[in-house]
């Protein structure tokens, strides 16, 4: 019941003021970024991926980070489209890493395994979280 009211409560806050997910998922980005390029490269051994890939998607993510920021600060009330876009880059940075995760399965460690299956779940989450709000927000 508690956890229903908090996510009822942060759906409602978010409602009415939309823009805040691009902050929500520039944060995020942002942390990803980080744990691949920072933490994750210097392990290679640990996850099992090559450290070009994992720098490629910590790229990417940052990529994606600039984009959620500089949407918050940018744009005005046509925030729909920029939100469909970085949901839809989301959704794509999923299967790329599930295609990098079938690739290199022999080679994938179950941490590897274990922190890429919980992004994407993540990830997928906020998703459906940013097309619901595009979906009733005003």
């Amino acid at each position: 019941m508690f956890v229903l009211q908090i996510t009822t409560n942060f759906f409602n806050r978010m409602t009415n003021n939309p823009k805040r997910l691009f902050l929500l998922d520039g944060v995020g980005a942002v942390l990803t970024s980080f744990i691949l390029g920072a933490i994750f490269a210097t392990f290679e051994d640990r996850i099992g991926i090559p450290k070009a890939t994992i720098y490629s998607l910590s790229f990417v993510a940052g990529i994606f980070a600039v984009y959620s920021f500089c949407c918050y600060f940018f744009v005005g009330d046509n925030w729909r489209s920029y939100l469909k876009g970085i949901a839809i880059a989301n959704l794509i940075y999923c299967c790329v890493t599930i295609g990098i995760l079938i690739f290199y399965f022999h080679r994938v460690t179950i941490l590897g395994m274990v922190y890429f299956f919980l992004e994407v779940a993540v990830v997928i989450s906020l998703v459906s979280f940013e097309f619901r709000i595009i979906r009733t927000a005003r």
